[in-house]
C-alpha cells in the first residue's frame, strides 16, 4: 500500500519513466507470448521455438537493464535524513523500489496479454481484432500455466534485479550532498572490457568463417547465422559495456591534460566523477548501435526481409537502451545540483556551465563515435565475407 502511495504522489516525469518500464514490460510480454503462439502453431519444430525463445533474452535483458535505471533514480526510494526513525530504513527503501517496479511491469504484462488476445481473436469489438490468428495459433487452445509462467518473468527479473542493485547503495549512510567530494577511482573494468571485446570479435570471425558451422533461424528471415556470431556478438556487448566507465573516466582525465582551463578543469572532474554513474550506459548504447549497424549490413546484402517481431524487438533494445542513458543523465544532473548552485552562487557564469557540457558531449562523442564505428565494421565484415 505504501509503495502505491508513493507511486501515486510522485512528480510527473518520475510517472513517465514508470510508465516506460510498463510499455517496455509489454512488449517484451508480447514477444514472450509470441513464442508460445509459435510452439502451438508449429509442435513439429520445437527447436526453432526454443531459438525463438532464447533469442527474447535481449529484449529482456534490456526492459530488467532500464527498470532497474528508473528504480535507481526514484526519489522515492532515495535515503534520506529522519526516514529510519519512521521504520523506512535502508532495507525497507529497497523493498520499495522493488515492489515498485513489479507493479510497473505486472501493468505492462497485463497489456501484452490483453494485446495478445486480441490479435488472435478470444477478444472482439476492438480495431485489428484477430489481424494475427494465423501467427499466434487462434484455432488451438492457450494453455493458462505457461502463459502465466511467460508473463511472471519480467516482473521476477525486474524486481529481483532492482533489490540486488539498490541494495548496496542504499546501505550506505546518508551523506551531505552540499559537502564538496572527491571524484571517485578510475574504474577497473578498462582492460577486462578490452579483453571481452577482442574476444568477442574473434569469436565471431573465426564462427563466420568455419565451414559447415551450425545455423540459427532468427526471426525476421535472416538465416544461416552460425551460432558462434551471435556468441561473438553478446561477448562484445559484454566488453563495452564493462569498458564504458574507464573509458568516461579517461575522457575526464585528457580534458584536464596540458595547462587546463577552468571550464576544462570543472568538465573533466564531472566526466570522472560521474565515469560509473554514465559509463556503463554509454557502452551499452555503444554496443547496440554496432549491432544494429552490423545487422543491418547484413540483413541488406542478403536481401531479408525484417519480420514485425524481429522489429519489436529491436526497438525494444534501442529504446531501452537510451532510456537508460538518459535517465541516467537526469540522475547525474540532479547529484550535481548542489555544486552548480554553489559555482552560480560564487559568481560562475552560466556559460562557462553550458561550455563544459559542450565539453563533456564533444570528447564523448570523439572516444565512443569512433569505438562504435569501428567494432561495427568488424562485427559486420565477417559476415558480408560468407
Amino acid at each position: 500500500m505504501l509503495a502505491l502511495r508513493l507511486a501515486r504522489g510522485a512528480h510527473p516525469l518520475v510517472q513517465l519513466r514508470r510508465l516506460l518500464v510498463a510499455a517496455a514490460s509489454a512488449g517484451t510480454g508480447f514477444l514472450l507470448l509470441s513464442t508460445l503462439g509459435h510452439a502451438l502453431g508449429h509442435p513439429e519444430t520445437a527447436a526453432n521455438s526454443v531459438l525463438r525463445l532464447a533469442w527474447c533474452a535481449l529484449p529482456l535483458a534490456a526492459t530488467v537493464y532500464f527498470a532497474v535505471a528508473v528504480a535507481r533514480s526514484d526519489p522515492g526510494t532515495q535515503p534520506r535524513a529522519g526516514l529510519s526513525a519512521v521504520g523506512l530504513g535502508p532495507a525497507r527503501l529497497t523493498l520499495l523500489a522493488a515492489i515498485s517496479t513489479a507493479i510497473a511491469c505486472t501493468l505492462g504484462s497485463m497489456l501484452a496479454l490483453l494485446f495478445f488476445l486480441h490479435l488472435r481473436g478470444d477478444l472482439s469489438g476492438l480495431p485489428f481484432d484477430g489481424a494475427a490468428r494465423e501467427l499466434l495459433a487462434a484455432d488451438r487452445p492457450l494453455p493458462l500455466a505457461a502463459t502465466l509462467t511467460l508473463l511472471t518473468w519480467v516482473p521476477l527479473a525486474a524486481s529481483a534485479a532492482c533489490a540486488l542493485a539498490l541494495r548496496p547503495r542504499l546501505a550506505h549512510p546518508v551523506k551531505d550532498t552540499a559537502e564538496p567530494q572527491e571524484p571517485a577511482s578510475a574504474p577497473t573494468g578498462l582492460p577486462w572490457g578490452f579483453a571481452l571485446l577482442a574476444a568477442g570479435l574473434a569469436v565471431e570471425t573465426y564462427a563466420a568463417g568455419v565451414r559447415g558451422a551450425a545455423g540459427s533461424r532468427l526471426p525476421g528471415g535472416l538465416t544461416g547465422s552460425p551460432t558462434g556470431v551471435l556468441a561473438g556478438w553478446t561477448l562484445t556487448a559484454l566488453g563495452l559495456a564493462l569498458a564504458g566507465p574507464g573509458l568516461t573516466y579517461l575522457c575526464g582525465r585528457a580534458l584536464q591534460s596540458v595547462r587546463p582551463s577552468a571550464v576544462r578543469l570543472l568538465a573533466g572532474r564531472v566526466l570522472q566523477e560521474e565515469a560509473r554513474r554514465i559509463g556503463r550506459p554509454l557502452g551499452v548504447v555503444c554496443a547496440v548501435a554496432s549491432g544494429l549497424y552490423a545487422a543491418g549490413v547484413v540483413y541488406g546484402e542478403r536481401a531479408a526481409g525484417v519480420g514485425p517481431l524481429a522489429t519489436l524487438g529491436a526497438l525494444l533494445v534501442v529504446g531501452c537502451a537510451v532510456a537508460t542513458l538518459v535517465t541516467a543523465s537526469f540522475e547525474a544532473r540532479q547529484a550535481r545540483r548542489h555544486t552548480t548552485e554553489a559555482l552560480l552562487r560564487i559568481g560562475a557564469p552560466a556559460t562557462a556551465l553550458r561550455g563544459a557540457v559542450a565539453l563533456r558531449a564533444c570528447a564523448l562523442l570523439a572516444v565512443f563515435g569512433p569505438l562504435t564505428w569501428l567494432v561495427a565494421e568488424l562485427s559486420a565484415a565477417p559476415l558480408t565475407a560468407r
